[in-house]
Formats: structure tokens, C-alpha cells, sequence
């Protein structure tokens, strides 16, 4: 395969301002491979970095490139690569870690307090036609999983994180806050590990409908019920096993604490503005709750790409708007402001 000198990347210049660039091919380390671009999936992190040039202590040196989610084919290989070739279709773990530390060796790599993590500042991230990335982090994945299904491995990763932390099992009912890209894909996740009931809950029509052909089995607008009371009086008043807040919001994340039972797990993977929220201690202790932090994910990849590949649910409906590489300004105008819309937005920097 021939691979060109230079590629096309898109790059954030300053805020709200994308343009496209020619960059020089990736030069690869020994363990090293170069990968071709074929889908970047736009994160709501992508949105936050493009409108706010920020997100909490993490602030954009431009110009940067941004997209985490993705996907492609292996082009070029370092002489330490012994997993892959070229011609490989994989899934891209988005991340480096040290490997030496403690949060690594025990397990905890998405903790490593050198990870460097694709379009989080300082690290450019995958607008771009050609990536290099460690062998380690790179997945295969089968010829019925599509490029678009492989870069929703990301996003998925994270409620399949959010299960384990949560001991989430066959026969519990869990609570999901918040239908973006994450929440509809952790719908998925809950799925694959064996939820009876999955409420979901949303102000977007569009969203509850994608959830609950995902395998949601209660949708709840929050514009029109409540979403505790809704919840104990479909689960005979109990409330539910597990509940993860997705959105980001205060008040779904004070909600997905309500709405659990005595004895539940609540985790947090949505990240809201303020740091600080309110939250009700006397439940939190009458009810002896367990309160888990999520942050990214690790040794998520194998099991994602065998659950979608397995076909458990369509996710490729998720993807509602497509963009080449030229057009990524647009792709990220769609993700931030069409919301009631969109579910996801996809760029495909080789087309």
C-alpha cells in the first residue's frame, strides 16, 4: 500500500473554527503501527472542546485536532508489531498508558497519571486521515462489524465500564439518565449483562425512541413525568438495582440516586459543569447506597467488539449524519446545535 507524504487533518484553530490542513504522516515507534482512518465518531466531549476551548483543568493549545471515537485500517507496521499487518481492519483504544505504575499494573490503566488520551489536551486526536497508535491499543475486529460500528466501540466502552463497577447482573433492574450517544450505547451494555428492566429517561422524543429499539423497556420523557416517581411506581416501589447518570446534569444525577433501592448502585459517568451538587446524605446512608466514579474505561475493547459483533442491537442506527473530512466544521455545528435531532455524527477523513 502506497501512504503519501503528507495527509489532510482537520484542525481546531480557535474556538468554533475548524480548517482543514496538510500534516505530515505519523512517524511510528517500534511498537508502533499507522493506521488509516476510515470513521471518527463525534463525541460530546469533541462539542465541549470546539464551543468552550475547555473542560475543567483541560484547556486547548491551538491549534489541536480533535475526534477520539474511531476506527480504521492498518497501513504501516513498527519491526517490534507482532499482532498486526497491514490490511488489518481494527478498532482504535483511543489511549497510551505507562504500563509501570500502580493504577496500570493492578489494572486501572484509565487512571494512569501519564495516560495520554486522543483530542485531550495536549494530544491531537483523529480528524485526520492517518493515526499511529501502540499495538496494544489496537483491536481487530470481523468483516460483519462496520468501520461506523467499530468507532462506537468508544462511547459503548463506557457503559461496559459502568457495568462492571456497578457489579451490574443477570435479573437487575437498572435506571439510565440521560439518552446521548453514551446513554443509548450503556441501553446496549445493560443488555449484554443481562438487565430485566431498563428505564430510561430524556427530554428528546427522538432519543427515547432510538432507546427503546436498543432494548430500553420504560422510556420517560422528563418534560411530561417525573422521573423518580415514575420509576418506583413501574418497579412496585422499590426502585431499581443500579442507576447510571449519563447526562452530565445535577438534576438527573439527585434523580438517579432517588430512584434507586435500598442497598443500590448509583454511578456517575456523566460530568457536569459545576463540581460540586447537592445530594441527599440521609438517603445515601438510610439506604447505604454505593457511589461509583467512572472515568473513560480499561480492558473494555475485547468484550464491546464481541457484544456488537454478536448483533445484540442495531447500533448503526445511532448514526444520523455523515460528513467527509473537508466538512468537518459542519459535523460539529450539527453535534452541538441539533440535538433534538441527531444522534450521532459521523466523519470519514478518507472519502
Amino acid at each position: 500500500m502506497t501512504i503519501p507524504a503528507t495527509m489532510k487533518a482537520a484542525v481546531m484553530t480557535e474556538p468554533r473554527r475548524i480548517a482543514t490542513e496538510d500534516r505530515p504522516i505519523p512517524g511510528l515507534g517500534e511498537h508502533e503501527a499507522l493506521v488509516k482512518v476510515m470513521a471518527v465518531g463525534v463525541c460530546g466531549s469533541d462539542v465541549h472542546y470546539f464551543e468552550h476551548g475547555r473542560i475543567g483543568g483541560a484547556i486547548v493549545r491551538y491549534p489541536m485536532i480533535l475526534g477520539h471515537e474511531c476506527a480504521g485500517e492498518v497501513v504501516a507496521a513498527g519491526k517490534g508489531v507482532t499482532r498486526l499487518k497491514p490490511g488489518d481492519r481494527v478498532a482504535i483504544e483511543p489511549q497510551t498508558t505507562c504500563g509501570r505504575c500502580p493504577a496500570c499494573k493492578s489494572g486501572k490503566y484509565n487512571l494512569c497519571p501519564e495516560v495520554a488520551f486522543f483530542a485531550t489536551p495536549p494530544i491531537d486526536g483523529s480528524f485526520a486521515q492517518y493515526v499511529k497508535m501502540r499495538e496494544d491499543f489496537l483491536f481487530p475486529i470481523p468483516d460483519s462489524l462496520s468501520y461506523e460500528e467499530a468507532a462506537l466501540i468508544e462511547p459503548f466502552s463506557v457503559g461496559i465500564h459502568a457495568a462492571n463497577r456497578t457489579g451490574l447482573k443477570p435479573g437487575d433492574s437498572v435506571a439510565i439518565m440521560g439518552m446521548g450517544p453514551v446513554g443509548l450505547l450503556a441501553v446496549v451494555a445493560a443488555r449484554a449483562y443481562g438487565a430485566s428492566r431498563i428505564y430510561v429517561t430524556d427530554l428528546e422524543p427522538v432519543r427515547l425512541e432510538a432507546a427503546k429499539k436498543l432494548g430500553a423497556t420504560h422510556a420517560i420523557n422528563v418534560r411530561e413525568q417525573d422521573a423518580v416517581e415514575t420509576i418506583k411506581a413501574l418497579s412496585g416501589g422499590s426502585g431499581v438495582d443500579v442507576a447510571w447518570e449519563t447526562a452530565g446534569n445535577s438534576k438527573a444525577l439527585q434523580s438517579a440516586l432517588l430512584s434507586l433501592k435500598r442497598g443500590g448502585k448509583l454511578a456517575i459517568v456523566g460530568l457536569p459543569v459545576q463540581a460540586e451538587i447537592p445530594l441527599d446524605i440521609h438517603f445515601i446512608s438510610d439506604h447505604e447506597v454505593d457511589i461509583y466514579g467512572v472515568f473513560r474505561y480499561a480492558g473494555t475493547y475485547k468484550a464491546g467488539i464481541e457484544i456488537l459483533a454478536s448483533g445484540i442491537a442495531d447500533v448503526s442506527s445511532l448514526i444520523t449524519d455523515r460528513y467527509p473530512l473537508g466538512r468537518t466544521q459542519e459535523a460539529m455545528e450539527r453535534a452541538m446545535n441539533n440535538k433534538s435531532e441527531s444522534l450521532k455524527v459521523i466523519v470519514y477523513p478518507n472519502e
